[in-house]
């Protein structure tokens, strides 16, 4: 196979316009040179339209002190004339004494030092550069001169304010072109600090967040520096005088006005405020490409700090840059992605302030596919295509040699679409320059693209027999510049013979240059160039030659001397015996000391003598002229110490690695250790990387023994070897050596076939034979493929075989269903084939079941569990993989006809050639249906036909419900709903009762029998006031079912009992009842007697069981003791402080003598360190402070105790009966009432009691 360029080029048809988009890529190799040099001369006989090689810029500020320089170069062929316009009509430079043009150039020369002024040829320039080939036109050149403006004079008052006031003094610069500089500084030109506090704003304004005494100055002056000019303007210094508050006397204070002062805000801490931009909300538009600046600034005291986040997205990390002290935020190369919101927050530590700017980024217009140059042959077809974007979006408009294409000459050959021009069947009249214009409202973008048709056979420009020399493991690129038109056809051949050269191994670059990725020893010899079109052949040889690397095998070495002592470093360097090295020596990457004790001879520099300034890093250069290489060592200097003990550490890594006996299958690898650090070396181990197929990857390769310094190592083929080595000792392995130089073993067969090979079908007529890969170390050489085999097993046909590429799988389709085959799958490369492969055995595609089991039968077991049976269906009618059967059965309804329901099919699958199965979890007495399907890898076969089943009754469920209704004094009803599961046919109910004694003790246990059809029975001849619990089961003829229990109390005799009457007071809500026996049931009745009659109702209940009391003497408990100790303590406290407060009752005298000696020992403890104050007698009649536990009225509340009579009355107005008992509201402990006001619901303690005083 050879290797070839083909021109990028398609042929147009009628209507099949976008066929052409590959054209214009082809310019650069097809554009005729006309720099000076070999390359021009050979084409020097070749036309070519002109084309704008320099201009000035689109906006060109002059200096008007100097002359005006305009530029415009072009090449061509023939060379192109010049001619200029001046705001759209012809510039006759002749004309006008001052304006020359540079001979061989359309550059314009306007002298105005001499006389003549800049603002005389301020306008709009265009240059033409035209031959016979056609005519390029510059950009529209707008020369304006700079200017730079004095200040307006005006009088500035000094400011005077107070510390802490926000400042912002204003610049206001003269108008410049282009804009002035800004900055400040005082009147010795030294610029004046900014801070977070203090900052220049992007429109030159000086802002203070909060200003402070320091910032007292009278020399704050804002200058404007013009750049081209060279000038900077200076404003009227400003005075600024910060005055504090508290330095103000009355007398200052009176003199002064609040006008006198710079703003009304006060020196008090407050929240930000912004100072710029104004509002809450402000618009800001940006161009493309350009720089996003957004600035806030804010006042406050404490200085605010600035934050800035977008809404709705992230800030670009790359692109995104604070300044001032982050109140400017950048954005560079701003795009439509960067529009939105963005906001600053201005943060102190009293509140926060927030600016919402909203960003849109349009969009002068930017290229997305320029015109290019097009070479065409006559009769070749082309397009130029001018596509831009912008925001809005640019107007595309086509001129022709600088006119409009609409009113230029008309070009048969020639249609116009819109942003592209397409030729058909060119001529040499086609020959033409074209302009796109893209413009918008914020710019324009100008192209120049040219048409040159030509008929030329190939030339090859690069130097016949050019010598290349290069290094061994290096890119190796042999140029091939050559022209024609048609565009030729490269191919490259090595050697006499002319062996083509394969895409696998080299790169050909579309500029005709070959590419050796790594030159080997193997790659030296004569290289040939043939560029072919249908007009002629070129040919050229090149000579390519491969030189050894130059390495440095014996490096210097980190060395730590003694003051006076001698040392010395070696270099010992390795060439190509053809190259001529030469060696220097530098320290810390300068020269060598010009001192007669630094000595320089082949492989060492020698320093006698050392000094403390002789340390430092020393570096050995070997250059040669294809390659350098370099090594350093650091040399330290130390005092005379005595000799150190020797330091163990791992070895140095080995060096000077280098491969011979090179063989197919096996490499010599020999290698010098490195300092073994005081630690023999005990063993080396061999790493290799295949730079062609897992490049950066180190495997193990082998293990020598510590003292080998050579290894015979096996390879595999078609790797493209490196080697590195490490030592190991008793103290760990050194790091590896550098690596070796590649060694490419050619390529052979493969010695392994895939593995993991597999035969399944995924369809009924197909087989899927799958493998697992061989890796690229594997393959052994280019061109890895797979030869797959496949046969029937058990008939007499042929192999049939297919090599596939490098992939892992194969279809075979058109098989027939489920049927055995032998497969093999064998590697093979374009050496040739892997050893013969193992053969395997898999399946074509499965398809369904064709037969239902048969004779399938069941039996009962119980009323829960069913065993099924069923015949085997005959193997070749599975069709595929016997997974096993599936039973799916279903209940059809309720044998007692009562519950006709429909339920979801339930289904088990057994698994293999099972031919029976359990049914578990059946319903008892249902009947049931079931069908068995045989189950293969594809999915089930038909169904059996249905088999029906009964299961026998079951014991039922409890009862639904059981409820004890209208208890009276000696009988119970009961009322219960049927079990929801009766199982079968319910036969008669089972009721068990028995009473329970007031401690809970069960009585005798009655067993009654109840006909099924009752859902109701009352039970007679009870004993009164009795709990009984009840046991209540349903029965089937297979048993009885679960219980359900209820209890239930029979209601008091009203006959013998006599009922207790208690007279209430109207307005309670509840009563208390005392002397209630243990365990026993009493009904209760309420009455409310009225002008409208008496109203009455009653319930029953029972009152717990008796408890064993157990008598306790109180006195002698531990935690009696405790807590009565714990009262007299505090009592004892509050004496204690009742004592202090009446000896300070008032002030007097003594007291008052007290205070003036101030005697620290005496001091009255202060009520804000948490002890007590003084107090005279008025604060004696104070109201207590808020979370006083006593009440306002000066009185205490009675703490809670069982044997008090308010906790059970209301309060000290509790009635009494007649004959003395209480008629209260009894229930235990009463519960507090809501305190009213701040006091605390619990009850006081002296705890708290004494925090009240506080």
């Amino acid at each position: 196979m050879q290797l070839k360029i083909m021109p990028k080029k398609k042929y147009l048809s009628a209507g099949r316009v976008p066929l052409v988009l590959f054209l214009c890529q082809m310019i650069s190799a097809l554009e005729v040179p006309l720099d000076h040099g070999k390359k021009a001369k050979l084409l020097e006989d070749l036309v070519q339209p002109p084309t704008i090689t320099q201009q000035s810029p689109k906006d060109y500020i002059i200096d008007p002190r100097e002359n005006i320089v305009i530029q415009c170069e072009a090449k061509g062929k023939p060379p192109p004339s010049f001619s200029w316009t001046r705001n759209g009509t012809h510039f006759d430079i002749d004309k006008d004494p001052l304006v020359t043009m540079r001979p061989g150039s359309g550059t314009l020369v306007i002298n105005i030092m001499s006389e003549g002024k800049a603002e005389t040829y301020e306008g709009v320039y265009q240059c033409t550069a035209r031959n016979e080939r056609g005519a390029a036109i510059s950009n529209n050149i707008v020369i304006r001169p700079s200017r730079s403006p004095l200040w307006t004079k005006e009088k500035l008052e000094p400011i005077t304010l107070r510390n802490g006031q926000s400042l912002v003094l204003p610049c206001r610069p003269p108008i410049g072109l282009p804009p002035a500089i800004i900055f400040w500084m005082d009147n010795s030109f030294q610029r004046l600090p900014q801070s977070e506090r203090v900052s220049q704003g992007l429109n030159g304004d000086l802002y203070f967040s909060n200003v402070l005494p320091e910032d007292t100055r009278e020399d704050y002056i804002c200058y404007a520096r013009f750049n081209h000019t060279q000038t900077i303007q200076q404003k009227q210094p400003i005075s600024v005088k910060v005055i504090s508050v508290d330095e103000l006397n009355d007398t200052i204070a009176a003199n002064l006005s609040d006008t006198e002062f710079y703003g009304a805000k006060s020196s008090k801490e407050r929240p930000p405020t912004l100072l710029t931009p104004e509002g809450n909300a402000s618009h800001k538009e940006e161009l493309r490409g350009n720089v996003l600046s957004l600035e806030c600034i804010a006042e406050g005291l404490p200085t605010p700090i600035i934050y800035w986040i977008k809404e709705d997205g992230t800030l670009p990390i790359n692109r995104t840059l604070y300044r001032n002290f982050k109140k400017t935020l950048q954005i560079t190369h701003v795009s439509e992605a960067d529009s939105g919101n963005y906001q600053c927050i201005a943060k102190n530590a009293l509140g926060a302030v927030h600016h919402t700017i909203s960003v849109t980024v349009k969009a002068a217009p930017y290229w997305i596919t320029a015109p290019q140059n097009l070479v065409l042959s006559p009769g070749e077809d082309g397009t130029l295509i001018c596509r831009a974007n912008g925001n809005p979006k640019p107007t595309i408009g086509w001129l022709t040699n600088g006119v409009p294409i609409e009113i230029a000459p008309d070009d048969p050959s020639r249609k116009i679409d819109g942003d592209t021009i397409i030729f058909t069947h060119v001529q040499e009249r086609s020959s033409a320059v074209y302009q796109c214009n893209a413009s918008n409202e914020y710019g324009y973008l100008l192209a120049n693209a040219f048409v040159n048709v030509l008929a030329e056979p190939p030339r090859i420009l690069t130097s016949a027999n050019t010598l290349y020399q290069v290094i061994a493991n290096r890119p190796a690129l042999l140029d091939c510049a050559f022209f024609g038109s048609p565009l030729p056809t490269i191919e490259w051949f090595k050697g006499a013979k002319g062996r083509a050269l394969h895409e696998d191994i080299y790169v050909l670059h579309e500029n005709g240059t070959l590419e050796i990725p790594v030159a080997q020893k193997d790659s030296t010899g004569t290289y040939t160039c043939v560029a072919r079109n249908k007009l002629g052949v070129a040919k050229n040889e090149v000579h390519l030659e491969i030189k050894d690397p130059t390495r440095i095998i014996k490096q210097p070495e980190y060395a730590v001397v003694q003051r006076g002592s001698k040392v010395s470093f070696e270099c010992k360097v390795k060439h190509d015996h053809t190259l001529i090295p030469t060696v220097m020596w530098l320290k810390d990457n300068g020269e060598l000391p010009s001192e007669k004790r630094f000595t320089v001879d082949k492989d060492h520099l020698v320093i006698t003598d050392v000094s403390d300034d002789d340390g430092g890093t020393y570096t050995c250069m070997a250059n040669t002229s294809l390659d350098d290489v370099s090594a350093s060592a650091v040399l330290r200097v130390v005092a005379p110490t005595p000799t150190p003990a020797p330091i163990y550490d791992v070895p140095n890594p080995p060096f000077d690695l280098e491969l011979t006996n090179q063989l197919d299958k096996s490499v010599q690898l020999t290698w010098t250790p490195g300092d073994d650090n005081n630690s023999p070396i005990t063993k080396f181990i061999i790493e290799y990387e295949d730079g062609m197929h897992e490049a950066g990857l180190w495997h193990h390769q082998a293990e020598v023994s510590g003292t080998q310094t050579t290894a015979q190592l096996k390879l595999s083929p078609y790797v493209n070897y490196s080697f590195r080595v490490m030592a190991e000792n008793n103290i760990g392995r050194s790091s590896p050596s550098e690596a070796s130089e590649q060694y490419l073993t050619k390529a052979a067969e493969p010695d392994q076939n895939p593995t993991a090979v597999e035969g399944l079908g995924t369809e009924p007529d197909n087989l899927v034979i799958t493998w697992k890969p061989l890796n690229g170390f594997e393959s052994n050489g280019p061109g890895l493929q797979y030869k797959v085999s496949w046969r029937q097993k058990d008939g007499d046909d042929e192999w049939t075989s297919v090599v596939v590429a490098n992939v892992s799988k194969y279809i075979v389709s058109g098989t027939p269903t489920f049927v055995p085959y032998l497969i093999k799958v064998q590697a093979l490369n374009d050496v040739g084939f892997a050893p013969e492969p193992a053969t395997v055995m898999g399946h074509s595609g499965e398809d369904l079941p064709m037969v239902a089991p048969g004779n399938v039968r069941v039996s009962v077991v119980n009323s829960t569990l069913a065993e099924v049976h069923w015949d085997p269906v005959p193997l070749k009618s599975i069709r595929g993989h016997l997974q096993g059967y599936r039973v799916y059965y279903w209940k059809a309804q309720s044998s007692s006809k009562r519950d006709r329901r429909h339920i979801e099919k339930k289904i088990l699958t057994f698994q293999g050639s099972k031919t029976h199965g359990m049914l578990p979890g059946l319903e008892p007495y249902s009947h049931y249906t079931l069908n068995v399907r045989v189950v293969n890898g594809k999915g089930e076969g038909p169904a059996s036909s249905d088999r029906g089943f009964h299961t026998p009754e079951g014991v039922p469920s409890a009862p639904s419900s059981l409820k004890i209704v209208n208890p009276t004094l000696d009988s119970l009803t009961l009322e219960w709903d049927p079990p929801s599961h009766p199982n079968g046919i319910l036969t008669e109910y089972t009721l068990k009762y028995q009473p329970i004694n007031s401690t809970h003790e069960l009585g005798p246990l009655v067993d009654i029998k109840i006909p099924a059809n009752k859902t109701r029975w009352t039970l007679k001849n009870l004993n009164f006031s009795t709990r009984y619990k009840f046991y209540f089961s349903a029965q089937t003829s297979a048993g009885s079912g679960s219980q359900i229990t209820e209890e239930a109390i029979t209601t008091v005799d009203e006959g013998k009992e006599e009922w207790r009457k208690e007279i209430v007071n109207g307005s309670r809500s509840f009563f208390g009842l005392k002397g209630l026996m243990p365990g026993t049931a009493y009904k209760v009745r309420v009455g409310a007697e009225g002008h409208s009659g008496f109203v009455s109702s009653e319930d029953v209940f029972e009152t717990g069981p008796a408890m064993a009391s157990r008598q306790v003497d109180i006195a002698t408990q531990g935690w009696f003791i405790g807590l009565m100790c714990a009262v007299a303590l505090l009592i004892l406290i509050l004496l204690i402080v009742c004592f202090i407060r009446r000896n300070k009752g008032g002030k007097y005298p003594v007291k008052e003598k007290e205070d003036a000696h101030a005697d620290p020992e005496i001091q009255p403890m202060k009520e804000d360190d948490g002890t007590f104050g003084e107090y005279s007698d008025a604060e004696d009649h104070k109201p207590l402070k808020k979370g006083s536990r006593t009440p306002s009225d000066r009185t205490v509340k009675k703490e809670d105790s069982d044997d008090s009579l308010v906790d059970y009355g209301e309060g000290v107005n509790g009635q009494f009966n007649e004959d003395g008992s209480f008629i209260g509201q009894y229930s235990g402990k009463k519960e507090k009432e809501p305190a009213e006001g701040n006091e605390s619901s619990e009850a006081p303690s002296p705890v708290n009691a004494m925090n009240s005083f506080v």
